[in-house]
């Protein structure tokens, strides 16, 4: 079985599995390679339309770093394990189609911040969420201390950073880190009926409103430019075309991603 299974489901929707149940799917090198080998497969694949990330089993996400690996590494080891890690999860951000991760059980560490990595997050009622590196003498290493700071707020991140705590996926809700909460047996479906929903849009749209959002931690002046140059490269679509031509015409759009 592949440590990433890649399975395209009606609509145009991915599921991206981490199959490394025994271990809580934890992160490890082969695990990233897998992560950015279908990653890039999904970027190329014109029948993807957007993407589920989840973790096989019923108790992580992914539980995080596999930290058998961590005791024997250098600083320099630490910064360019550092580094892989930021730019598989990169990837994910960047990838030009909606990415929801839904978060079945544990989202620890590097599980966190995979979670963190996805445009949106549905989360099981039995999810817990965390930041746990300073329990370890570390701190958050594939853009934790970045990202969730931009998602809950400063307070809130370094509350969750400096306690290293686990919160539940209701606190998660509350905070803003989780957008919507679904029962374990649920949790499938309504991620990928939201991903699903994504995917009936313009994929041009989409990929130029990603890119906008991802660009508003800009100062606004130079935000609202990059959005106007988007949305004139939106208007200039054939998407665009059909999207506003089938709105005037009363009927439903068939959007190509031109």
């Amino acid at each position: 079985m592949s440590l990433v299974s890649y399975d395209l489901h009606d609509g145009g929707v991915l599921l991206l599995t981490v199959n490394r149940a025994d271990k809580l799917n934890a992160l490890n090198a082969e695990v990233f390679d897998a992560l950015a080998e279908a990653l890039a497969r999904a970027a190329s694949d014109d029948a993807v339309r957007a993407v589920v990330v989840t973790g096989a089993g019923p108790k992580a996400f992914v539980a995080g770093a596999d930290i058998a690996e961590f005791p024997s590494l250098s600083s320099a080891q630490g910064a360019d394990l550092s580094r892989r890690g930021q730019q598989v999860f990169d990837r994910i951000e960047r990838l030009g189609k909606p990415v929801v991760a839904a978060v079945n059980g544990f989202a620890l560490g590097g599980g966190c911040e995979l979670a963190l990595a996805c445009h949106v997050r549905v989360a099981s009622e039995t999810a817990r969420f965390g930041l746990p590196e300073v329990g370890l003498g570390l701190i958050p290493g594939y853009g934790g201390t970045q990202r969730l700071p931009r998602v809950v707020g400063r307070g809130r991140a370094l509350e969750m950073i400096l306690s290293a705590e686990m919160v539940t996926a209701q606190r998660a809700y509350e905070t803003g880190l989780v957008n919507r909460i679904a029962a374990p047996e649920a949790l499938l479906d309504v991620a990928t009926a939201l991903a699903r929903t994504m995917a009936a849009k313009s994929p041009t749209a989409l990929r130029l409103a990603i890119q906008a959002v991802l660009d508003s931690d800009a100062p606004l002046e130079s935000g609202l430019g990059r959005e106007a140059n988007l949305f004139g490269e939106a208007m200039g679509s054939a998407d665009a075309k059909e999207g506003t031509t089938a709105f005037l015409e009363k009927r439903a759009p068939a959007f190509t991603g031109q």
